[in-house]
């Protein structure tokens, strides 16, 4: 079986498949997020829980999700299963079914990888210090657990479908005008990541068009990694938009959570620009709001909402941290220089394209280029 201990990560679950994560391993964790769930919220059969599981395109996450739904189910547990999934699509529906939920994704990993990000109902994080260990014991401890009790579990729990993509995509569209947005031409590389079954109907229903690059869903990735952080992994993306006289390009890690963007000239922008540009226009329709900035990020966007009338907020590291401190504060947007975007109305979740969307909305509002809109932002150097 795999190593539960290998996989356990500060923010999520994640190893090599089959020998770190494998079959027997999922179904582990599966009683494991059921047991602490029921710690934790008092989910349980009695209580008519409901677990949301969704998985990405690789190939070895059917089998994963299929033993830990097994396992759920077994424990009388209900499981809505959401088919093919981004991450941000899991947050999403976490929020509006008010439920938990696990969506199985390595990320931007190669394809040997696979793991899980799990959240208590609307969308709030499980990590390290918020119940990862929790899960990671109970998991671990499976057999001690069962021996010391004598569990009748009862009926087992139905298995639902559910699709939420068009829920979601209207979520989406929601952040912005869409009768603001210009004519735009887009080009986006989704990596043969989720962002190829989300991004196409998003911009469906907004006037700029897309050209899509690699939107097929593959989990080997046979054209280049789904890592946007890597610069090698642009390289396509710039040579299509300076090809096709694109206004922004935009390149979606594998579960589509993060996005990084590329002007027209071809040249990338750093997370913390895209941070200061989505900050910029979420405090021309909230004046006065909170925005997280982490660590990490360049100076210039706490001088630029401190200039817009603003409160900036630094937080550390991590999607954890940074969903803890929106809550607490109601911030309204956060943003992290490795490319995640974090929206209060959003459930404080994480969302590539609904931060690309915002940019799309500044370009049109400001009427210039993503090149000279950019320069307002990048006051300072990066070393």
């Amino acid at each position: 079986m795999g190593d539960i201990d290998a996989v356990f990560k500060s923010y999520d679950i994640r190893g090599l498949y089959p020998e770190q994560i494998d079959p027997i391993a999922s179904g582990l964790i599966g009683y494991g997020f059921a047991c602490f769930l029921e710690e934790e919220c008092g989910l349980n059969s009695l209580s008519g829980g409901k677990i949301l599981v969704g998985f990405d395109m690789r190939p070895s996450s059917e089998s994963l999700v299929e033993a830990f739904t097994s396992q759920i189910t077994l424990m009388g547990i209900d499981v809505i299963s959401l088919g093919l999934c981004s991450t941000d699509m899991l947050y999403f529906a976490s929020g509006h079914l008010s439920a938990p939920g696990v969506i199985f994704t390595a990320s931007h990993n190669p394809a040997e990888y696979n793991g899980m990000k799990l959240c208590k109902a609307n969308a709030v994080p499980i990590g390290e210090g918020s119940g990862l260990e929790r899960i990671r014991s109970f998991a671990k401890n499976w057999d001690s657990e069962i021996a010391g009790l004598n569990i009748n579990y009862g009926p087992p729990g139905r298995l639902q479908e559910l699709d939420v993509l068009e829920d979601f995509v209207n979520h989406v569209v929601g952040f912005i005008d869409a009768d603001n947005l210009k004519e735009f031409r887009v080009v986006a590389d989704t990596a043969n990541g989720m962002g190829g079954l989300i991004v196409p109907v998003v911009f469906e229903k907004i006037p700029p068009t897309v050209d899509i690059l690699y939107g097929e869903l593959d989990g080997t990735f046979p054209n280049h990694p789904a890592d946007p952080l890597n610069p090698e992994n642009l390289t396509d993306l710039k040579e299509q938009v300076l090809k096709s006289s694109a206004d922004i390009g935009l390149a979606f890690d594998g579960d589509a959570d993060r996005v990084f963007l590329i002007d027209e000239l071809g040249v990338p922008l750093s997370g913390s620009t895209t941070t200061a540009i989505v900050a910029n226009g979420i405090l021309e329709k909230e004046p006065s709001a909170s925005i997280i900035h982490n660590l990490i990020c360049s100076r210039a966007v706490e001088e630029i909402v401190s200039a817009k009338g603003g409160t900036p907020i630094r937080s550390r590291v991590g999607h954890s941290h940074i969903k803890r401190l929106m809550a607490e504060t109601g911030a309204a947007f956060a943003g992290e220089h490795s490319g995640h975007y974090y929206f209060r109305d959003n459930f404080c979740a994480d969302s590539g394209i609904i931060a690309a969307l915002l940019v799309l909305e500044q370009m049109s509002i400001q009427e210039m280029p993503l090149s000279q809109l950019r320069e307002k932002f990048e006051t300072y150097k990066s070393t």
